[in-house]
């Protein structure tokens, strides 16, 4: 999938500098976050079979139920993100799944860092710098 420069110039038209990009509630978290959150509603659409609000759902045996609250830690810092949920709790979550806290890939570049040589003082330090940057 191609973004379209016109998208880009779109979603930068605000930014005035790095800080707005990069900073806690900065543009590249946001988009983080409402990716992920999109993709669950995605997943969630495929568990049940039906569309969010279409009336095939009615009296179906399960359908969506509220949203739960979930923190995850990303390359981009914390994020606190909405999981939908259906009714009978048989929803799992593929893109993060149950009882991960984690965004996939995050272990695996830690445990590249301590392969180069990096302390685990020496991680923290810079995982605490890649939050705040």
């Amino acid at each position: 999938m191609e973004l379209k420069d016109a998208l880009i110039d779109e979603l930068l038209k605000d930014a005035k500098s790095s800080e707005d990009l990069l900073e806690e509630n900065g543009l590249l978290k946001q988009l983080t976050k409402r990716l992920v959150e999109q993709i669950l509603d995605e997943e969630m659409t495929d568990h049940l079979g039906y569309e969010k609000y279409n009336s095939a759902g009615k009296n179906s045996g399960n359908s969506r139920n509220v949203h739960g609250k979930k923190n995850i830690t990303s390359d981009h810092g914390k994020l606190e993100i909405q999981v939908p949920r259906d009714i009978d709790s048989s929803f799992e979550p593929q893109i993060i799944p149950k009882n991960q806290t984690r965004f996939p890939g995050f272990d695996e570049k830690v445990i590249s860092l301590h392969a180069r040589g990096m302390t685990n003082r020496e991680i923290q330090s810079h995982l605490e710098d890649l939050v705040w940057c």
